[in-house]
């Protein structure tokens, strides 16, 4: 006795009825209906021959149905993915790069080409004399309040 096993456990398939899984059996119990009903519905319009080719040409897609599978989707799952991509979902993609570092950096590197030196050194020289100035107003305001203090107590 000997045992298959898949190389991937999602390949697994159970058969059910004549080595078939379900959905391959239910969709050859489809085809086989559908070539019944186009033998027994054209037999007085047409020849032996051309009501054998109709009933094969209008059970194939039943039976394609039951063994079709592309990328892991089934023929179901395949054709909405069609219909959204092509159809609904109808549009042209632009592929547009960002670049995170240029956005974060772009002020900087403006800087330094309009004065031709590094722009960082100079970013930072600015950031420091603007936070010197700040300190300095805000020891000024605190003078001012301790004025103002004194001014109330006398």
């Amino acid at each position: 006795m000997e045992i298959k096993m898949n190389k991937e456990i999602r390949d697994y398939q159970e058969s059910m009825f004549f080595g078939l899984n379900f959905r391959q059996f239910f969709c050859s119990l489809l085809a086989i209906l559908a070539a019944v009903g186009i033998y027994f519905g054209m037999r007085d319009l047409a020849g032996e021959e051309a009501i054998g080719w109709l009933c094969m040409v209008g059970a194939a897609p039943f039976a394609a149905c039951g063994f079709f599978k592309y990328h892991g989707m089934t023929a179901e799952q395949f054709l909405w993915a069609f219909i959204k991509s092509e159809f609904l979902y109808p549009r042209r993609l632009l592929y547009r790069s960002e670049d995170l570092y240029y956005s974060c950096m772009e002020e900087t590197i403006l800087f330094g080409e309009k004065t031709g030196k590094d722009g960082s050194r100079i970013r930072k020289k600015q950031e420091e004399k603007a936070e010197k100035s700040e300190k300095k107003r805000r020891r000024r305001n605190r003078k001012k309040k301790k004025r103002r203090g004194r001014d109330t107590d006398d």
